[in-house]
């Protein structure tokens, strides 16, 4: 890894830049945008990439990094690739050959994290939203303990140099902490987390074990209909928020990412806009005030549900199928 790239250690050695470009894109962005983004966040000096077997994007991201290595601008030790294990693939058999798949289409002989993308498993098959005759979803029963274990093998294995969870609770997090034999522990929970969902209960936790949190959506949650009530308040649109930016002369994007990182968190920064996407690297240019942070901790959370992922988990997740469902027909379209 570049030194000169801010970077956070894991609990198991490595380490992770700090600020990441989250990859994906809705369906209407053609593929090849997503070669030209990724190339572009390269140059602009990103060094952490975020994508998932779901977003159906990793050929392409494996091309633009390629690329990028192939002409000189960076080799494959300065990137950090994560990738993440589709919940059709939690049987402990199948998740070795979920991340090998990838890792074909990355055309790459690792990532750098392998994360397990939802604490949920769905029934095995070609079908990634599984559905029966009336249109519910099919779960599967696995233990996640039982998952882990093979997420382990993929560590041993050499595929994955670090392996941690995503959208995972506190007492999710323990039944993998408190398993017996417990190799290694999670380096990392990657969440939803923004000013309006600060995850502080869960960021304390975290810290306690020594694993790191991950945001994701920091610039706030999707807007999509089915995900969030299009009433609610838009995090970069609130006007304390915006007080901030223009206090500091950045934009209310810098001051929401900027937060997250003075907080000890990693930060996943996600635009297909050029001008954003390099204005999204002057993170480290600037420093929020005590005053500024208590602001933002306390003035924006005021009144607002922060304890989404502890007791929503489950009707999230069933929201997130929505929308994928959505997108899958409209690929098929």
């Amino acid at each position: 890894m570049d030194p000169k790239y801010p970077r956070v250690e894991l609990n198991d050695g490595h380490f992770m830049p700090v600020l990441g470009f989250g990859t994906y894109a809705p369906p209407e962005v053609p593929r090849n945008r997503v070669v030209e983004v990724t190339k572009l966040a390269i140059e602009a000096g990103f060094r952490h990439f975020d994508s998932a077997y779901i977003y159906n994007n990793e050929e392409q991201v494996g091309l633009a990094i390629r690329s990028k290595i192939a002409d000189g601008s960076v080799k494959r030790e300065d990137i950090f690739y994560t990738s993440k294990l589709w919940c059709t693939f939690h049987r402990p058999e199948l998740v070795q050959s979920a991340l090998e798949s990838s890792l074909k289409k990355l055309q790459l002989d690792y990532v750098d994290f392998y994360l397990i993308h939802f604490p949920v498993a769905l029934k095995p098959g070609e079908d990634l939203m599984p559905k029966d005759e009336n249109g519910k979803v099919i779960f599967d029963t696995v233990d996640l303990c039982a998952t882990w274990e093979a997420m382990e093998k993929c560590k041993e294995a050499g595929l994955a140099k670090s392996i941690g969870v995503s959208n995972f609770n506190r007492r999710q997090l323990e039944m993998i902490l408190n398993k017996p034999g417990l190799k290694y522990k999670p380096v990392c929970n990657q969440v939803e987390c923004h000013p309006y969902l600060n995850q502080s209960k869960l960021l304390d936790f975290c810290k306690s074990k020594d694993i790191v949190l991950v945001a994701h959506s920091a610039l706030g949650t999707q807007r999509h209909e089915i995900w969030v009530d299009q009433n609610s308040p838009v995090l970069l649109e609130d006007p304390v928020l915006c007080a901030l930016a223009k206090k500091h002369k950045r934009s209310p994007a810098l001051i929401a990412l900027r937060y997250q990182l003075q907080r000890g968190v990693v930060v996943l920064a996600k635009s297909y806009n050029e001008q954003r996407i390099r204005e999204n690297m002057q993170v480290s240019e600037f420093q929020l005030s005590s005053a500024d942070m208590k602001v933002l901790d306390v003035t924006l959370v005021n009144g607002l549900a922060n304890s989404f992922l502890e007791e929503k988990c489950q009707m999230a997740f069933k929201c997130y199928l929505n929308i994928i469902k959505t997108e899958a027909s409209m690929r098929e379209g």
